[in-house]
């Protein structure tokens, strides 16, 4: 008898256990983060890019956003060809290649153009601490420096920017390198 009250405890037990138990577990519910995740994870890279990362690298390059101005009153582009763009020579700039200890020096000669109207009067006022700077530019530049395949563009980039820094804004547009030789 012992046998039979025991097995009928668990004869109720499996009758319960079925009837118990929850409905399917899948459905839209299950789904619903997954479908946040995929929909709000490219808006929110989007916004962190324009809003956050791409305002602090120009704050930190110190490139300012050009302000929006009608078509009537915006200023000549560097690529608007009715723009008169000037031009400067600067000669002979003579200086020792790095780490030849004298043994070896580099000529150039550059020319530097622009589209901005009072660009002759700022490189007149300022050509002594213009050449000063591209001699100290140029002198920081080693054998090894000056052989690499885009040397001549590293230096005009970095002159670019010198000369920039010096004038007070972007007034230079471009630099020619006319003349290099080392010796």
């Amino acid at each position: 008898m012992a046998e039979k009250t025991d097995s009928a405890p668990a004869k109720e037990k499996e009758e319960a256990a079925p009837a118990a138990a929850p409905a399917s577990s899948g459905g839209f519910k299950a789904w619903l983060p997954l479908i946040i995740v995929v929909v709000l994870m490219p808006a929110l890279a989007y916004a962190m890019t324009t809003f956050v990362l791409l305002p602090r690298l120009q704050k930190g390059l110190g490139i300012t956003p050009a302000p929006v101005v009608g078509k009537e009153a915006a200023p000549a582009k560097k690529d608007d060809p009715n723009a008169k763009r000037e031009s400067i020579v600067m000669n002979k700039l003579l200086v020792n290649v790095a780490g030849t200890m004298g043994a070896r020096y580099l000529l150039v000669s550059l020319s530097v153009s622009s589209s901005d109207a009072a660009f002759k009067d700022k490189m007149t006022a300022h050509d002594a601490e213009l050449r000063d700077m591209a001699q100290g530019t140029l002198a920081t530049k080693t054998l090894a420096d000056l052989e690499k395949p885009g040397a001549r563009n590293m230096i005009r980039t970095e002159l670019i920017n010198g000369f920039n820094t010096i004038l007070g804004g972007p007034v230079v547009e471009e630099i020619y390198l006319t003349e290099f030789a080392i010796q």
